[in-house]
């Protein structure tokens, strides 16, 4: 197998052949068809969370296809095209995940981060973190929805029935979870770099009211605003930008230092919470909703060779709605 490696914080990844992998006990193993590029790609590249372990293989939106299945797996057959998300396992024995709260366990496996993930010919899984994915859909128009997707249905769900919502940063999650929430009847104000026209006009195009820059206030009060950009400085912007009883999610697994506001911005009951991981259960919901809201992803296909200029193209705001690798 090839794959793109990262052997130290915030070094360049590096083509390496290494032996095929094999599947272990209640393990998958898949080839690699695309695998989506994550804003968390990069902060496991830039160093931004805890406890990487070197070397690692990146990528956590993997479509691909079943060639070897390990001992004692009997929800899957070989051929079978499959998802494989951020969430790899999780220890079933922790008080979160006997209460439901599996998104929250205290000994985890992210793909891509703890354990090897899709920047590769070939990837192994755990099968019961493993989504069937049918045959409809090109396979890299699916992989963007096997994280900004589902992370951006949780932080849609933890939202609440807002019908004027706000969705800061219009990358990936932003584009996707828009189209939903159209499809849901909610008018939907999207928020950009200043000077993103391009963002912009997408965000028109997938029937937003209203597109603008992130420091502009909207042209009414939102019932809840959603933050997918990892910019600290966007909470105060979004509290300010809800009317009162409104929520703000923030919804990226790391977020750079959030300033200090006054208080007012927070009272009158407006709420501001995050959203961590997701479940088997988001996963499966998402799946079948995406079809039916017509989701479509704005996705741009590249070579897995080019991984390192493709997260240099994402660090710096050159990729419209979601970047995807083909091996």
């Amino acid at each position: 197998m090839r794959a793109m490696v990262l052997a130290a914080p915030r070094a360049r990844l590096r083509m390496e052949e290494r032996p095929d992998p094999i599947p272990g006990e209640g393990q998958i193993r898949v080839r690699v068809s695309a695998c989506g590029v994550c804003r968390t790609d990069l902060h496991v590249v830039d160093a931004e969370l805890p406890d990487i372990r070197y070397p690692i293989v990146p990528g956590h939106e993997i479509v691909g296809r079943i060639d070897l299945i390990g001992p004692n797996v009997a929800t899957h057959a070989r051929g079978d095209r499959v998802g494989i998300p951020w969430l790899g396992f999780t220890c079933g024995s922790c008080r979160f995940c006997r209460e439901g709260m599996e998104n929250l366990c205290d000994r985890p496996l992210f793909t891509g981060y703890t354990r090897d993930g899709g920047y590769a010919t070939h990837a192994v899984a755990d099968a019961r973190y493993a989504f069937p994915l049918g045959e409809a859909g090109d396979d890299w128009a699916i992989a963007p929805l096997l994280c900004a997707g589902l992370i951006g249905w949780r932080s849609l769900v933890l939202a609440g029935q807002a019908e004027r919502l706000g969705i800061y940063g219009f990358g990936a999650a932003g584009h996707i979870i828009a189209q939903v929430a159209v499809w849901q009847g909610r008018s939907v104000h999207a928020f950009t770099r200043r000077g993103d026209v391009a963002a912009q006009d997408l965000a028109r195009r997938l029937g937003a009211v209203w597109a603008g820059a992130s420091d502009e206030m909207p042209d009414t009060p939102l019932d809840a605003a959603i933050i997918y950009a990892p910019a600290g400085e966007l909470v105060p912007a979004a509290l300010r930008a809800v009317r009162k009883g409104g929520r703000v999610v923030c919804a990226g697994i790391h977020m750079s230092d959030i300033p200090s506001f006054p208080y007012d911005l927070l009272w009158q009951e407006r709420q501001l919470i995050s959203v961590a991981n997701l479940t088997r259960q988001d996963g499966l919901d998402f799946l079948r909703i995406a079809p039916r809201a017509g989701v479509r992803t704005e996705t741009t296909a590249f070579p897995l060779d080019q991984a390192n200029e493709v997260l240099d193209m994402l660090r710096n705001g050159q990729i419209l709605g979601a970047a995807v690798l083909r091996p």
